[in-house]
């Protein structure tokens, strides 16, 4: 199992906002989280990533517990997430953007093959 959330319950204040999320994810599956506004979809994503911290449940991602990280730990181990939004940082440029994505890689030909995937997939990125 690459991912599992197991009977996670993540408040704001008093308000409970995921009541009890079981979720696995194997390696390999693609998951979507669909429901409505309020449904606890960006909870669980930011509970996943540790940017809220669970009262009650796990998290475990390669068998390795992650309630207790930091969210910067958690994005070194392989986790992130992508804030909504068209203007992710508006200050900076497409380029500059790109770069903050591969922010902890150090292979620099990799790098460069993904920035030119992006480019390929989305031409419009390019011009700007």
């Amino acid at each position: 199992m690459l991912l599992k959330l197991d009977n996670v319950k993540t408040y704001y204040g008093n308000i409970r906002a995921l009541k009890g999320i079981s979720i696995e994810v194997a390696e390999g599956e693609i998951v979507c989280l669909i429901g409505g506004n309020g449904a606890g979809k960006s909870t669980s994503l930011m509970t996943i990533s540790g940017v809220l911290t669970p009262e009650e449940g796990d998290i475990i991602y390669q068998g390795q517990s992650i309630v207790s990280l930091r969210p910067d730990n958690i994005v070194q181990l392989g986790i992130c997430q992508v804030p909504e939004g068209r203007m992710i940082f508006p200050l900076l440029t497409v380029m500059e953007n790109l770069d903050l994505g591969a922010y902890l890689r150090k292979d620099k030909a990799g790098i460069k093959e993904d920035v030119d995937r992006v480019f390929r997939l989305f031409p419009v990125l390019r011009e700007r």
